[in-house]
């Protein structure tokens, strides 16, 4: 692993990271704390308590202050995972904005909803981290002040981006955390590519503590719970849809359509294709 950092005001502001996939590790946001990513090389996966967000080369995501966990994805033609990060610490964003109201600020706060959204990167944000790489070469060239006006500069870029009802919404509560329960946390990753490990770590608990708690409030296991969720989202899915099995096997996270059948056969007598067939006939 390959790490740099420039500090402002004794903070890390901009962090530039290269690791070698694949790899996965907890990526938890203190309470103080948030941050936006530009991946320039490789792929990632990063899930929040309700969110999977797949960021390539060239894309970003905002995150603040909660549980994540954190995945760099071995692709072909890429060996390495890079990308930049451009933190907001509650303090640092104080004292810029000691004089002035921050231009995220809306006299009322709307309800926290989510702690982690993608975001556009426009052209205007692609050439500022393209800046933010040449001050990486050249630090004898920075100052707090320059700091502090790039600091300035991605938040309006932020505010300005396709996204921006939801970055407005992340940023205006920067560093008022949301929390989720085990089972919210549990229901909204049912179809997520994420593994037992990655769900404990949201769950701020070691895997034998979560498959415990799971265990208590389930009476049943991690896996099989999961895998059945998906076979009734499947079968949902197939009422509602007209979307291809492969396609919904793929977005429900199995293997393969024969995994599907093998499973979905077990639970409801049939295989997807004639489940459907029986639905179209009624």
């Amino acid at each position: 692993m390959e790490f740099k950092a420039i500090d402002l005001l004794g903070k890390p502001l901009f962090k530039w990271v290269t690791i070698k996939p694949p790899i996965q590790i907890p990526a938890n946001m203190p309470d103080n704390e948030a941050c936006f990513i530009y991946v320039l090389q490789g792929e990632c996966i990063n899930y929040s308590e309700t969110d999977e967000i797949k960021t390539a080369a060239n894309q970003a995501l905002l995150s603040k202050c909660g549980s994540n966990s954190f995945k760099a994805l071995s692709m072909e033609g890429s060996a390495e995972y890079s990308a930049i990060s451009i933190h907001f610490h509650k303090d640092v964003l104080e004292k810029i904005y000691d004089k002035s109201v921050p231009p995220f600020f809306k006299n009322k706060q709307s309800q926290v909803q989510v702690n982690t959204t993608s975001v556009d990167a426009t052209e205007l944000i692609k050439q500022y981290v393209d800046s933010v790489m040449y001050y990486f070469e050249h630090q004898g060239l920075l100052s707090d002040d320059i700091l502090i006006l790039k600091l300035k500069e991605i938040i309006l870029l932020l505010l300005q981006s396709e996204n921006a009802p939801r970055v407005l919404e992340i940023m205006n509560n920067l560093f008022k955390k949301k929390t989720f329960t085990f089972k919210e946390i549990i229901e909204a990753h049912i179809c997520s590519s994420i593994n037992i490990e990655g769900l404990a770590q949201l769950n701020n608990q070691s895997l034998s503590s979560f498959k415990k708690e799971f265990r208590r409030i389930y009476n049943d296991t991690p896996n099989n719970y999961i895998i059945q969720k998906r076979v009734e989202k499947v079968a949902h899915l197939l009422l509602i849809s007209d979307e291809t099995i492969s396609n919904i096997a793929y977005d429900c996270e199995f293997k393969s359509i024969a995994h599907l059948s093998r499973i979905f056969k077990t639970k409801y007598g049939v295989t997807p294709t004639k489940y459907r067939l029986n639905l179209s006939v009624k």
